[in-house]
């Protein structure tokens, strides 16, 4: 082979060498001179919400609430935290090891914050996810409670009571009752004993002062029964307290179904009353 042929082959092979090199360097991107860091992970805290929506009117118990990670630079002062450093970062991968590290986290978190709203009554909605603040809950024996614990179009009312016109103290907050009253009457000329109801399935608010028993408490023995009274009956539990003694019925779990409404006396009230007397029935008009 001669030497021109060599040459030639040479610089041949040395160009595909060149080629190679320059046709790899365009197909392979270029690696950047320095990888810029990622910003560091913003702070958060733990804050107390609400796990659902919670409507007026709501009693607070522990599965209402939550804690959840909440951005540290958001923070509002009215929001209640856990007063420590949050246990899990403000992003996770994956969804399910997210759920479990929350669960875990709530079973170690201190639950002293979560614990001092059990029993306290929702003054305004919340939403879902929305942080709870002191403004928008009642607890009890603060001013307002009862208040937001009427329904819309109730009144409360407050009706004497003993052991005896109160089902021997069985009555307790929450329960429902007949009020009845009993009095003597001697329109006809001879003196007779009267009864009449004058609301049925009346909702017991509070026991004296006391708004739900307490732990194990069978019984309450009071002088005061806060009763629920439609707006528009109100003036038969003033009548009554002006015309003497009234009673307390308890009435059964499996008979408080419907709304509360006066007694069927009490409707015909304008017309009269029903005297039993002797087996017979009498009709006496209203002095």
């Amino acid at each position: 082979m001669g030497s021109a042929r060599i040459a030639l082959l040479a610089v041949a092979a040395i160009a595909a060498i060149g080629l190679a090199f320059i046709v790899r360097g365009m197909v392979t991107p270029k690696r950047p001179d320095a990888v810029a860091a990622a910003p560091p992970p913003k702070p958060v805290v733990q804050v107390l919400v609400a796990k659902r929506e919670l409507p007026i009117g709501t009693r607070l118990t522990p599965a209402d609430l939550g804690w959840q990670p909440w951005p540290a630079d958001a923070l509002n002062a009215a929001f209640v935290t856990d007063g420590a450093s949050p246990a899990l970062p403000a992003k996770m991968p994956d969804k399910a090891v997210q759920k479990a590290a929350r669960a875990a986290n709530d079973l170690v978190m201190p639950q002293g914050a979560m614990q001092a709203f059990e029993g306290a009554i929702v003054k305004e909605a919340l939403a879902a996810g929305e942080p709870v603040v002191a403004r928008k809950v009642v607890r009890a024996g603060q001013s307002g409670f009862m208040a937001v614990v009427l329904q819309p179009g109730m009144r409360a009312m407050a009706v004497p009571i003993n052991a005896e016109t109160a089902a021997g103290g069985f009555i307790l907050p929450g329960d429902r009752v007949d009020v009845l009253q009993s009095r003597s009457d001697s329109s006809s000329g001879s003196k007779t004993m009267l009864t009449e109801v004058l609301m049925r399935n009346v909702r017991v608010l509070a026991i004296d002062q006391n708004i739900e028993p307490a732990k194990d408490a069978r019984t309450i023995v009071g002088g005061v029964a806060t009763i629920e009274i439609p707006a528009t009956d109100v003036e038969v539990i003033a009548r009554g307290k002006a015309q003497g003694e009234m009673q307390l019925a308890l009435r059964s779990y499996a008979d408080i179904g419907g709304p509360p409404g006066r007694g069927i006396a009490s409707r015909a009230s304008a017309q009269g009353v029903r005297v039993f007397r002797a087996g017979q029935v009498t009709e006496v008009a209203n002095p």
